[in-house]
C-alpha cells in the first residue's frame, strides 16, 4: 500500500535536533513483534514515551505525544531539526512512528540509517527542508502538505513553506517499500 497521498493534513508534533532511535522507541519495548498485529500496536503506544523532560529536542512544556492508555497519537506530522533518527540502526523506530499514526516526518536532515529504514519499509513519508521549521511551527499547529507541490501550509498561522522533493525515493514510497517496488519493476518474482 502506498504511503504517498495527494495531500496530508493533521496536527504537528515538534522536536529538535538529534532525536535518536532510543528516544523514538526505547529498548525495553523491543520485545514486541511487529509482525503480530496486537503487538504492533504496542509500538505506537510506546513511541516517544520515555523521553526525559529535560532532554533537548522536546516541545516546550513537554507536551506528551499521547496519553499512557492510547496506542495512536493525535498527531499526523513530526517536524524536527537536524539528524532525526540518529543512534542505533533500530528498524523498530519507523515502525513505532507508523503504529502511532504518524504519516509524515519533516526534518532538516535525517540520520542515513533511519532514512533508509523508513523508505525500505515504506512506513512514513520523509520530507526534508532547508528551513529550520522546528522553530517556526509549534506542537499542535494544523498542517497541510500538498505532496506534488512539496508545499507545507501551516493552517494555524497561514505560513507557507517549500520542502525538498522526495526525488528517487518517491517511486519506492509510492509502491509501499523496497520489496513491493522491486516486484513492480520485475526485479523479484511475485
Amino acid at each position: 500500500m502506498s504511503k504517498i497521498q495527494d495531500f496530508f493534513q493533521g496536527k504537528a508534533y515538534v522536536l529538535g535536533d538529534n532525536i535518536d532511535t532510543d528516544q523514538i522507541i526505547p529498548a525495553q519495548y523491543l520485545t514486541y513483534n511487529p509482525a503480530i498485529p496486537e503487538e504492533y500496536k504496542q509500538f505506537g503506544k510506546y513511541a516517544l514515551s520515555s523521553v526525559p523532560q529535560a532532554q533537548a529536542g522536546l516541545p516546550k512544556g513537554h507536551i506528551p505525544f499521547h496519553t499512557d492508555d492510547e496506542f495512536v497519537s493525535p498527531y499526523k506530522f513530526i517536524v524536527a531539526g537536524k539528524n532525526f533518527g540518529c543512534g542505533s540502526s533500530r528498524e523498530h523506530a519507523p515502525v513505532a512512528l507508523d503504529a502511532a499514526g504518524i504519516q509524515v516526518v519533516i526534518a532538516q536532515f535525517y540520520a542515513r540509517i533511519f532514512f533508509r529504514n523508513v523508505v525500505n519499509g515504506g512506513y512514513l513519508v520523509p520530507f526534508e527542508t532547508g528551513d529550520r521549521l522546528c522553530e517556526k511551527i509549534c506542537t499542535g499547529d494544523e498542517l497541510r502538505l500538498e505532496t506534488a507541490a512539496t508545499r507545507l501550509i501551516n493552517l494555524t498561522t497561514q505560513e507557507v513553506f517549500l520542502l525538498k522533493p522526495l526525488g528517487e525515493v518517491a517511486p519506492i514510497l509510492q509502491a509501499g517499500g523496497i520489496f513491493p517496488y522491486a516486484r513492480s519493476m520485475g526485479m523479484l518474482k511475485s
